[in-house]
């Protein structure tokens, strides 16, 4: 039993003014043929050392049990369907819209009833897949006004790309987790925090920066900077492609949160021009790492794709490595670029 407060009032039991504890106590029921344990809440009477509930209170109680029945046979709880529409920031009536259940079905579910298996399937999926959510949000949209339906679609999308940019992290973990030796990724683990503020920075500074382009700025800037302090920048691992060096993982790069840039279809190809995020503001690179991409900017700022393209095919450390495979930051020292 444990004491949830205390107070001084009419006592419903022995009709005295009195002390009323408000207690929690474990109870055992049975509920659609299934025993469950749930906390139950009463007024205890000491002087009749009886229990009392109050309407609220048998309401809260009833609940309980069918929150316990649904954790036992893996059933969202009414507080997680509460969590997950909340989420989203949608009322209970849309919901119910939006999954054309019927107006009051979701209010039933947080408040007295247990939904079926086959209901606690589609919220999950709610829940996990924002982007099925939009798909949902879209077929109803003539069932919402113009104004509530793009607050909506606001948030949802808010959540698909969190959730987006999450994948892309952990896949390109995963892609850097086969780089047991320091000197593939300049003897310093992938900070992607670091790729991104680089990214933007040239793109700030760079007019016109195509995807070639910047593949071979975000090269130069990590082997300067390990042939300058003996560590990359960034961490990422460069491979050797005929047309220069280019990031393990450089396609979920692109697409990272925080990275920007628009495309335009040239002859069937598509070329990608890299702009800064707005509102961008470098804060985790370094004075020094920032002179560094400043000297890269300097010397291959104003250089077309050819040209820093022919400037690579240069490099001793692009010379001496096979095509396809990673190029050792240990041949920094022989980079063009003091």
């Amino acid at each position: 039993m444990k004491t949830i407060k205390s107070e001084l009032k009419l006592c419903h039991s022995c009709m005295e003014e009195h002390v009323v504890n408000t207690i929690e106590v474990m109870n055992q029921q049975i509920f659609k043929d299934i025993e469950v344990d749930y906390p139950a809440i009463y007024e205890y009477c000491s002087n009749s050392d009886e229990y009392f509930a109050s309407g609220d209170m048998i309401n809260k109680n009833a609940l309980a049990i069918k929150d316990a029945y649904r954790k036992k046979v893996g059933l969202l709880t009414s507080s997680e369907i509460i969590r997950l529409r909340e989420k989203y920031g949608v009322s209970q009536k849309d919901l119910s819209d939006i999954l054309d259940w019927g107006k009051a079905t979701i209010t039933r579910y947080e408040n007295h009833q247990v939904q079926d298996r086959a209901h606690d399937d589609i919220l999950r999926k709610i829940d996990t897949d924002p982007e099925w959510f939009i798909e949902l949000l879209n077929r109803a949209n003539g069932k919402l006004d113009r104004k509530t339906f793009d607050r909506y679609i606001q948030t949802a999308n808010e959540h698909y790309h969190k959730q987006l940019n999450h994948y892309l992290i952990t896949s390109i973990q995963a892609i850097y987790a086969k780089f047991n030796e320091k000197d593939f990724t300049g003897n310093v683990d992938l900070n992607l925090g670091k790729v991104v503020e680089v990214i933007n920075y040239l793109a700030q500074r760079i007019r016109n920066l195509h995807k070639v382009k910047l593949m071979k700025l975000l090269w130069y800037s990590d082997m300067l900077n390990f042939k300058r302090y003996g560590h990359s920048i960034t961490g990422l691992a460069y491979c050797a492609l005929p047309m220069g060096a280019v990031p393990e993982g450089h396609e979920q790069i692109m697409m990272l949160d925080g990275v920007s840039y628009d495309t335009n279809l040239y002859c069937d190809n598509v070329a990608y021009k890299f702009r800064p995020t707005p509102g961008f503001t470098v804060k985790l690179l370094s004075g020094d790492e920032l002179e560094v991409i400043n000297k890269v900017i300097s010397v291959c700022g104003n250089l077309s794709t050819q040209q820093i393209i022919d400037k690579m095919h240069d490099e001793e450390a692009y010379k001496h490595t096979s095509s396809n495979c990673v190029i050792s930051y240990s041949l920094a020292a022989e980079l063009s670029i003091e």
